[in-house]
């Protein structure tokens, strides 16, 4: 696990997925194994961004966050899409009132993955301060984090070695299109954020998308 404050308040961590292989990654277009997660503190309040437990490193993890829940209270999980629910449960389960926040159009395929908490909808305002800002793709949420001019990013957005780009458009469901997930993307980034928190890419600046 390689964990990293890239602002005051603002945490980065990556961790290896276990469900990865080498050809999701294989026309140099997809994902990698290592993804991203991201912890914010604001307002008093613990917020964790698709946070996935780091098998090869669980003891240091669960440390750390115990110590930052014993500090701030329990967490409140936000999920970007329902591919990524990730360790959510795990992290619900153990500590006592902590939540999970998913966007309310796709609230059934998340409750295939973990238990649902609370629900919210485009434009809601959300545990430390964040909002939530609905994307094309799958029925994803983004999160804008206004204190640091930052938005938090699922799958629609990928990072590279000095870019980031819309994800394959192999990813998008038959309902889907290029030109509607690019342009949830540009109406995301109306809020002209500094920093991209992508969780296949890591946090970047927002210069570096390409569309």
């Amino acid at each position: 696990m390689e964990l990293e404050q890239i602002a005051p308040h603002l945490w980065w961590w990556t961790a290896p997925h276990p469900d990865w292989a080498p050809e999701d990654l294989g026309d140099g277009k997809g994902w990698a194994r290592d993804v991203s997660c991201y912890a914010l503190v604001e307002d008093g309040t613990l917020a964790l961004f698709d946070p996935l437990v780091p098998a090869d490193d669980e003891e240091r993890f669960w440390r750390a966050l115990d110590r930052d829940v014993e500090e701030h209270g329990p967490p409140a999980i936000l999920l970007t899409i329902f591919w990524h629910a990730r360790s959510a449960q795990q992290v619900l389960d153990r500590y006592d009132d902590a939540t999970v926040w998913v966007h309310e159009p796709s609230g059934e395929r998340f409750r295939e993955r973990v238990r649902v908490t609370q629900t919210f909808r485009a434009g809601d305002l959300l545990p430390a301060k964040a909002e939530a800002v609905a994307l094309h793709h799958r029925q994803e949420a983004a999160f804008w984090i206004p204190a640091h001019r930052a938005l938090v990013l699922g799958d629609s957005v990928l990072g590279y070695e000095g870019r980031a780009a819309l994800c394959p458009e192999s990813w998008l469901g038959e309902d889907e299109s290029v030109e509607e997930l690019d342009a949830s993307v540009r109406r995301a980034l109306e809020r002209n954020p500094q920093l991209l928190l992508l969780t296949h890419g890591g946090p970047r600046p927002a210069s570096q998308l390409q569309l």
